[in-house]
């Protein structure tokens, strides 16, 4: 094992690290009084990345620290480490967010809003199971509220408004893989309010007078590239009506050529044929709320689902790493610290590329 390497590597990596992350340890209480088997607060950061970024188990991390002259513990006492980590690594993604330029602003007190998602991880070793994520993020201060374990195959496992438990006021906001009647009708008997992306072709939409609402025919009249408009809707769920707004932003003509691009590269390796309202709603976001028109006007609304749309890149880094690691399913305090570690992991990572692309030769800031 090459040490020089790795401690020049660790250095790098510390350079993304946000400045405050010492301080922060002991705000959030990962580290109180002493360091005990650990020498300082960078021998804790390592062995726990050890752990969650490279997907060890707990036995084999501690025995790759003590080799690497990190720290010399015992897995019983990483674990204990790792279960008071949780509020530790959620800060440190925080603030390597708001370096990103991601910001969240709720001046409406009586609605909280709440990002749901869901990821498949898979444990360790050839026979390792596949598990589903499920897990919901609280905005502003992006807190797991909530996160729940189920198998990916068969009834009750797949992504679905009604994996969450829901308290009325409550705004959820999902992805189009949510855009379900039932999923709507299940957050609207629970008193909750609904952001959704639309799935067009799960999704038919009725006007204030209950006639059939023609959303191809609305949409292709908005041709300004930016343009925002939106329309009182009903959505007729078995025997109700869920009454709400869609909010419409035409796409810039490059980003409507990427999706398309996207849809005809996946059609063709299906071997499917696309149709022509498919591409034509692909110049479209389209988003359905029942949020209230005089608090959340149209722009506001999408304004939110944008901020869902910016940090789905940081998942989508999660999930690719989440995806390789071992998933620890010891407690509950394990693995949300695991899970916001996979967070912080992805953010790091993001940042690194950054760095890479703008500072020559060495790829980093002095």
């Amino acid at each position: 094992m090459n040490v020089s390497l790795i401690e020049e590597d660790w250095q790098i990596l510390l350079k993304m690290f946000p400045a405050n992350w010492r301080e922060l340890a002991k705000e959030t209480k990962a580290i109180t009084r002493t360091f005990r088997s650990f020498a300082n607060e960078e021998s804790v950061m390592r062995t726990l990345l050890l752990h969650i970024a490279k997907g060890y188990s707990l036995r084999e991390t501690v025995t790759r620290a003590k080799l690497a002259n990190i720290a010399e513990v015992s897995d019983v006492a990483l674990l204990k480490r790792l279960q008071c980590s949780d509020d530790w690594f959620k800060e440190l993604c925080l603030c390597l967010l708001k370096e990103r330029g991601v910001t969240t602003v709720n001046d409406n007190k009586t609605i909280r809003m709440r990002l749901v998602d869901g990821t498949t991880v898979k444990e360790p070793g050839k026979t390792g199971s596949v598990w589903r994520i499920h897990y919901s993020l609280r905005l502003p201060d992006l807190y797991c509220d909530y996160f729940k374990l189920t198998g990916t195959e068969g009834k009750g496992s797949g992504e679905s408004f009604k994996q969450f438990p829901i308290k009325k006021g409550d705004c959820i906001v999902g992805d189009r893989g949510y855009s379900t009647p039932q999923g709507i009708a299940y957050l609207y008997h629970q008193g909750a309010y609904i952001l959704v992306r639309v799935n067009t072709q799960a999704l038919n939409f009725f006007t204030v007078n209950k006639s059939k609402f023609n959303l191809l025919k609305n949409v292709k009249n908005i041709k300004q590239e930016h343009a925002i408009r939106e329309w009182k809707v009903k959505l007729a769920v078995e025997d109700e009506w869920i009454s709400g707004r869609l909010c419409i932003i035409r796409k810039s003509k490059i980003a409507a050529e990427q999706t398309i691009k996207k849809l005809k590269i996946k059609a063709s390796k299906k071997q499917k044929e696309l149709k022509p309202e498919t591409l034509e709603f692909a110049k479209y976001v389209i988003v359905f709320t029942t949020l209230p028109c005089e608090d959340f006007p149209a722009k506001a609304v999408l304004k939110w689902y944008r901020l869902r749309w910016q940090i789905e890149l940081v998942f989508k880094r999660l999930k690719s790493l989440a995806g390789l690691g071992h998933l620890p399913k010891y407690d509950e305090m394990s693995v949300k610290a695991w899970l916001y570690g996979k967070l912080f992991v992805g953010l790091l990572v993001e940042k690194l590329i950054h760095y890479a692309k703008i500072y020559s030769p060495w790829g980093y800031a002095l």
